[in-house]
């Protein structure tokens, strides 16, 4: 007998803990990175940290993303895999900083 997948359900509220110093960043991505983790490390060092990509309600819509609610305001790496980074972004204190992946 085969289970039945697990069904996707949109996640809740994200509270982002942002401020003097602190920003944080929401990578949009495609419904087949649901359940991936992103990674991104500072621009001046390799440690990494990452979050999931999960399945959000935006206005009334479904949306996939990485949400990354707590960053000391730098320059960032957001990586595509261990080896390939993706992207480079900002985070600025006090902001949200998003990149698109879609």
């Amino acid at each position: 007998m085969s289970e039945a997948p697990p069904q996707r359900t949109p996640t809740g509220s994200v509270v982002l803990d942002i401020g003097d110093g602190v920003g944080a960043l929401v990578v949009y991505a495609p419904s087949s990175c649901w359940g991936q983790e992103i990674e991104v490390s500072r621009a001046d060092t390799a440690a990494r940290i990452h979050t999931d990509v999960l399945e959000r309600c935006v206005d009334g819509s479904n949306l996939f993303a990485a949400v990354f609610a707590s960053l000391p305001e730098g320059d960032y790496t957001v990586w595509r895999d261990a080896l390939t980074p993706g992207a480079a972004v900002t985070v600025g204190s006090g902001q949200v900083a998003e990149l698109d992946w879609r």
